[in-house]
């Protein structure tokens, strides 16, 4: 049994606390960041399998749409179970699945067995971020939530990114090594997981946070198992207080309906360019595959500054209200893909710089989505709120991945960024009808 930290030790219970904080976020962004890996790196083997099997885009469209429709219900449910069980535990079966899936999709060369096992792979990449989301409201107190969930929001760009570079050098080898590579990494990072994180500070001998503060020191009673009783009733709902506030808090929630489906059009801006973009570069502007695997790297990579400055921006100068920065990024991001798509004539240096921008603004929304999300529904309901709110986002999938497909095969990539524009600013004005929102939902729980 982990020892009980007393009022007495107030100042160890702070370092100790700060510790396990830091290193719960900087666990989770590797975790997260390797989940992308072997996510997102069928969009760099996708020319090859084009050139090598025949398949079209069409068909490669369904792929996405296919693994991003699962992975979008795989996510809401997988809140329902990180709220109730074990988050490293969800961490580790998703990650090791989802590395077996790549070493059998990369193995295989009928299209039957690519769709099952990408379907397959999109039911298990639905398990990492509801359980890291709860992991972090339980770590971070709702006031810091926004900066430091936005560092955390790092590992998409991250993983992303990597995907890109790390695909984009060994694609010459063959697009099979694009699945092979990450999916050896994944294996790594399961071990690393099981080792580095726990689920609460309760179970390692830390008291919870209460609403306001950072750590909740006062809780002594002088009688260790009375105290570990205290913080259990703290921190464990029954079944019947978990419907009534799931049902408060998220399916009879407003602003949460709203960030849902806000979210949907900050995911086709972003996956028309992620998933699509090494095939546009090359297809459109005439770029080598890896060429294009650092272009779409670079836009990936600069979300990194777009998340970690949207974060700070409002906490320091919106008060915690997330919504109304999604609102100022979503429009700015648009206005740069409307700029990659009109301004074709321009060098390609300041060409690849809009597209570039695009990636540095659309990640704010991104990121801020789930943050509001987890702050309104609280931490007892998080995990639920943010795979319900992932779950609208990857409903994009059938627009960015099968919808893509078709237009660009009907009618041009012109015709793609068009609507990709026109879809960020439907999504800014769904974001304004929040405007005036609560940060946080604490007050009335």
């Amino acid at each position: 049994m982990v020892p009980m930290c007393s009022a007495a030790n107030s100042n160890d219970i702070k370092r100790r606390f700060k510790y396990w904080q830091n290193r719960t976020l900087i666990s989770t962004i590797v975790c997260y960041a390797v989940f992308y890996l072997v996510r997102k790196n069928l969009s760099m083997a996708m020319p090859g399998m084009e050139e090598d099997l025949g398949i079209t885009k069409v068909q490669l469209g369904v792929f996405l749409s296919l693994h991003g429709v699962v992975y979008g219900v795989s996510k809401f449910l997988s809140g329902f179970a990180a709220d109730r069980f074990s988050s490293r535990h969800l961490l580790v079966c998703g990650l090791l699945m989802c590395s077996i899936c790549n070493i059998i999709f990369g193995s295989s060369s009928s299209l039957m067995i690519f769709g099952v096992v990408w379907v397959v792979n999109g039911l298990f990449q639905g398990m990492g971020f509801p359980p890291i989301a709860r992991l972090l409201t339980h770590w971070i107190p709702p006031k810091e939530l926004a900066t430091k969930m936005s560092r955390w929001n790092t590992s998409h760009s991250i993983g992303a990114g990597l995907a890109y570079i790390i695909c984009g050098c060994v694609v010459s080898l063959g697009w099979r090594w694009c699945f092979y590579v990450p999916s050896g990494i994944a294996f790594l990072c399961v071990a690393f997981i099981w080792f580095s994180v726990c689920d609460t500070p309760k179970s390692v001998g830390l008291p919870e946070m209460d609403n306001n503060a950072s750590i909740n020191t006062n809780f002594n009673s002088g009688d260790s198992k009375k105290d570990e009783q205290i913080i259990s009733a703290s921190d464990e709902l029954s079944s019947v207080e978990y419907r009534r506030l799931l049902m408060k808090k998220v399916f009879k929630n407003k602003a949460i309906w709203v960030l849902g489906v806000s979210n949907i059009f900050v995911y086709i801006l972003r996956f028309a360019i992620l998933d699509w973009g090494p095939m546009l570069l090359k297809e459109w502007k005439g770029l080598s595959l890896t060429n294009a695997g650092w272009i779409v790297a670079a836009f990936e990579i600069s979300g990194v500054f777009g998340i970690l400055l949207s974060g700070w921006v409002t906490d320091k100068f919106f008060n915690g209200r997330s919504q109304r920065v999604c609102v100022i990024s979503l429009l700015l991001a648009s206005f740069f893909v409307f700029l990659f798509w009109r301004i074709s004539s321009a060098p390609p240096w300041l060409n690849i710089t809009f597209l570039i921008l695009s990636g540095f603004f659309i990640y704010g929304p991104q990121a801020l989505g789930g943050v509001a999300t987890a702050n309104i529904a609280t931490r007892k309901v998080a995990a639920t709120a943010v795979g319900f709110h992932g779950f609208w986002g990857y409903l994009s999938t059938l627009i960015t991945g099968l919808g893509v497909g078709i237009i660009t095969a009907k009618f041009g990539w012109s015709y793609t960024l068009g609507f990709v524009f026109c879809a960020g600013l439907v999504g800014a004005f769904v974001f304004a009808l929040i405007w005036n929102s609560k940060a946080d939902g604490y007050d009335d729980v």
